[in-house]
């Protein structure tokens, strides 16, 4: 009895009201599904603000314990004070967004753009890249520039080094006789055994075996040696031009697929090239016709290899003035070959293409025609 008079003492004794001061609570509804759309609550909002980096660390710790500690009712939490007039809580919000320290991405450098010089250097590098020509077409261009008048030259010996050719010498009006008693037709019949002899595949005795009526040697020992020398000349020159001759096709074809007009330019420079070769070698040939007849064989034979009598055979078959017409011939047809190909090529507007190019531009530059309604 004693022990429970004091617990029923207890239990009636009057219970203190519960604070009910509603001067800090918000206007906003008790549950989230209350809140109208598009607006968040006051609490939400302080959590927000709380989460976002502070300029001063002191009132962004202030912003998230009075976030952490308001319940949901926006009563404060136990052991806190509840905000009252006068305090932060009751001041208006500053609607201005605080300057918020961001660490650049890793790519934001592409963004900033470099110095003006460096542009204009980057942009003249440029434009210098795509208006550069390749090389390979311009050492195909050189390379058949230079053969071009070679491959003329050597053409040029191979029609002199012909029946043809002695047939036309022979029966020319003032081509001189032989002295010794060769014929025209003689003179025709055994030298194109010569002559066939510098471009066939047959030995020294081509020429030693042959005979006269009489049963003597049309050739001594020492005109075939020679003829022997003339036809390692004229065989290596004409291997040669062969090769030139397929260098020169290789580098057509290739410029006819990589360069526009690259054919045309180096046969026009080759055509130069060569009007200057036979002009300077024409002259030379004209102020002094045995010194350059006597130099050139210095050349190509040794010395006392190459000298006759008159009596011999090779002197009434090719006399000097076979030569000298040998000479004349060369030239005039590698002549009269540069200059048609410098006709040919000579870079006109039209062939440079300047014309169409002037009617794009003509023609890109004409108004459009109006249209009528």
């Amino acid at each position: 009895m004693n022990d429970e008079t004091p617990a029923r003492a207890k239990s009636d004794a009057p219970q203190p009201e519960p604070l009910l001061d509603t001067s800090g609570d918000s206007d906003e509804p008790a549950f989230s599904w209350l809140t109208p759309a598009g607006k968040t609550s006051g609490r939400e909002e302080a959590v927000e603000e709380a989460k976002a980096p502070q300029p001063d660390s002191r009132a962004g710790r202030r912003a998230a314990e009075a976030a952490v500690g308001s319940s949901g009712n926006g009563s404060p939490a136990a052991g806190s004070t509840p905000a009252t007039a006068g305090t932060s809580a009751d001041k208006p919000r500053d609607t201005a967004s605080p300057q918020v320290f961001k660490e650049p991405l890793p790519t934001s450098a592409l963004s900033v753009r470099p110095p003006e010089e460096e542009v204009e250097r980057r942009n003249a590098q440029r434009e210098s890249a795509a208006n550069a020509k390749p090389v390979a077409p311009r050492v195909m261009q050189v390379v058949l520039a230079i053969i071009y008048p070679f491959i003329l030259l050597i053409l040029a010996v191979r029609a002199v080094t012909s029946p043809l050719f002695l047939w036309v010498e022979y029966n020319r009006p003032g081509f001189p006789g032989d002295g010794y008693g060769f014929s025209t037709d003689d003179r025709m019949s055994y030298g194109s055994y010569a002559v066939d002899y510098l471009s066939n595949w047959a030995g020294p005795r081509y020429l030693g075996d042959l005979v006269l009526r009489g049963g003597e040697k049309l050739f001594k020992d020492g005109e075939v040696s020679h003829m022997a020398d003339v036809k390692v000349v004229i065989l290596s020159t004409f291997g040669a031009g062969a090769a030139l001759l397929i260098l020169a096709l290789i580098a057509i074809v290739y410029l006819r697929k990589r360069s526009t007009g690259g054919i045309r330019r180096a046969l026009f420079a080759g055509s130069i090239i060569t009007l200057v070769l036979i002009l300077s070698l024409g002259t030379l040939a004209a102020l002094g016709w045995q010194q350059f007849f006597t130099e050139f064989h210095r050349i190509f034979f040794a010395d006392g290899s190459w000298t006759f009598s008159l009596d011999d055979t090779l002197i009434r078959l090719f006399p000097s003035q076979f030569w000298i017409d040998a000479g004349i011939g060369i030239g005039a047809m590698v002549l009269l070959a540069s200059i048609l190909t410098l006709v040919l090529t000579w870079p006109t507007r039209r062939r440079r293409g300047i014309v169409r190019e002037n009617a794009a531009a003509d023609a890109a530059a004409e108004p459009a025609p109006a249209v009528q309604p």
